[in-house]
């Protein structure tokens, strides 16, 4: 799985809406220099946000962007999708021409990838953007106490 740039910005912004959710719209411009992204890269992102329903825009002098949905109930998952598109590689939801129907199973290495690639998108979809949101200010808590917080493993192993 490879995530670009866009959806580090895109997951960046949405928490940054989250952290003002229910206290109105901030403008592009606040939310690119909190976050240090590109202002028009921003705006990009913030647009395919708006089409698939994670983000609400309004215009005027006290417009903006804010959540559309609650952050409890908007997910890694629905971010990185809305900016890329389906974690699942294409070549392992559709049929190639010629191959045999039990493609998956015939190929070692292809079954590997789809494993790391469900684990990655069960990771994404089960991470809230309101886990993010606590997960940060507590980050910050601690930087702000002195405390070294080294960045907790999503996944364990049981061995």
């Amino acid at each position: 799985m490879r995530l670009t740039r866009g959806s580090d910005y895109g997951a960046h912004a949405v928490i940054e809406l989250a952290s003002h959710y229910g206290q109105g719209p901030l403008q592009c411009a606040e939310i690119a220099a909190r976050q240090k992204i590109p202002e028009a890269y921003l705006d990009q992102i913030l647009s395919s946000l708006r089409r698939v329903g994670i983000v609400r825009s309004s215009r005027g002098p006290h417009g903006g962007h804010e959540l559309a949905r609650n952050p409890r109930d908007i997910t890694l998952g629905d971010v990185v999708t809305a900016l890329e598109g389906p974690v699942v590689p294409q070549e392992f939801v559709q049929h190639l021409e010629g191959e045999p129907t039990d493609w998956l199973t015939a190929c070692a290495v292809r079954n590997a990838w789809h494993a790391a690639t469900e684990a990655s998108q069960r990771v994404l979809d089960s991470t809230t953007i309101q886990t993010l949101v606590e997960e940060q200010r507590t980050i910050r808590a601690n930087r702000e106490r002195g405390i070294d917080q080294r960045p907790q493993a999503l996944l364990t192993s049981d061995h």
